[in-house]
């Protein structure tokens, strides 16, 4: 199993502090248990056993993520395996409402509505939960030779996105990058053309601060361009077009050494770097209700914060909050209680922010819970 490094990324385990005080603090943990997995703060007990076998499916950006949780669950209770499809966000919530995987993976919350309301028919009328295990940023990914830094902001990237902005010298591309030497040369857009958690939290970031029109969700609805299927995929696109751009996460876009635009939201370009997510991340706040841990991610898309890079996402797990047979439910919550203590202790090597200690302890009352 491969987790990826990327050293940069390790400076996102302090700056991912900065969350203690947009979650408030509990300080509850479950108790019980046979096996231990120690935090980023403290000893926290796993209660291995039941379903030896877990199925889950959804978001490709939390793939790397669940390797480093797999590989964290079966040390801690020997003989077990979790196995994950990464189709995209669409097919896990589809496939975890049908009830065909014991948990979900998507980049975006279960929306009010149908998806709530099946969710609940496959919980047996009890509502699913949705917690956020993985914290990423999302790169403007792009290809163009003789260009190796750009600069975009909201404005620019949602003209790009919905065609209005064709050229790579086009007057509001040179208006943000000075004297750069910008080629005359067309626009190749790559979208994701599966369901996506990214491409939906791509186009909330612009309908927040570019103007965006076009509407969000799952589906791409730019109106341009070429799709191809899971982050993977765009990346590797955009990798073999001359003048191509794409949204993925920063850990795709590293691996296929793509060029990644700074973005700038009006108080200068700031690069993604760990640095610049950690200080958005501080402005993530928590929406849902009690255990459903729904994060408001407007104020980050929004915010205009010196040295702050806005463009971020978080892949939920969506589980029943009861509804499970006995040995699913328990095989569920030892691998989250693993997936939100040791396992986060790869991420950073895996190009993600790993949970502060605040934030932990809220999936870990959570994860409690589930019945």
């Amino acid at each position: 199993m491969k987790i990826q490094r990327h050293g940069a990324v390790l400076g996102l385990v302090a700056a991912s502090a900065l969350l203690l005080s947009a979650c408030g603090s509990d300080n509850n943990a479950p108790a019980g248990g046979t096996n231990s997995t120690s935090s980023n703060a403290a000893s926290v007990p796993v209660e291995c056993g039941g379903k030896t076998k877990l199925n889950a499916e959804g978001s490709s950006a939390q793939k790397n993520a669940v390797d480093a949780f797999v590989q964290a669950y079966q040390a801690a209770c020997p003989g077990v395996d979790l196995a994950y499809n990464p189709s995209g966000s669409g097919a896990g919530v589809k496939n975890f409402n049908a009830g065909q995987v014991d948990f979900g993976g998507s980049d975006s919350a279960l929306k009010e509505g149908a998806e709530t309301e099946a969710a609940a028919k496959r919980c047996q009328t009890n509502p699913a939960w949705n917690l956020p295990l993985v914290f990423g940023p999302v790169a403007i990914g792009y290809k163009v030779s003789g260009v190796d830094s750009l600069v975009l902001d909201a404005k620019t990237t949602a003209a790009i996105f919905s065609g209005a902005v064709k050229k790579w010298n086009d007057p509001a591309i040179k208006a943000l990058n000075g004297s750069a030497a910008l080629p005359d040369k067309d626009i190749a857009v790559i979208y994701r053309s599966d369901e996506s958690g990214t491409t939906d939290n791509f186009q909330k970031y612009l309908k927040v601060a570019g103007g965006w029109t076009k509407g969000d969700g799952k589906q791409f609805k730019g109106g341009v361009g070429e799709g191809k299927e899971k982050s993977a995929g765009v990346a590797q696109a955009v990798g073999s077009i001359d003048g191509a751009i794409t949204y993925v996460e920063w850990s795709f876009a590293q691996d296929n050494k793509l060029s990644i635009a700074k973005i700038d939201s009006g108080a200068g370009a700031v690069e993604l770097n760990a640095e610049s997510a950690g200080k958005a991340i501080d402005g993530a706040k928590v929406k849902g209700e009690g255990n459903n841990l729904v994060l408001d991610l407007d104020s980050i898309y929004g915010s205009k914060a010196a040295g702050a890079y806005p463009l971020l996402l978080a892949t939920y797990e969506i589980v029943c909050s009861k509804g499970y047979d006995a040995d699913t439910a328990k095989a569920v919550k030892a691998f989250l209680t693993v997936a939100a203590t040791t396992g986060q202790q790869q991420l950073a090597d895996a190009g993600y922010v790993p949970l502060p200690k605040a934030f932990q302890d809220k999936i870990l009352t959570a994860v409690k819970a589930i019945a």
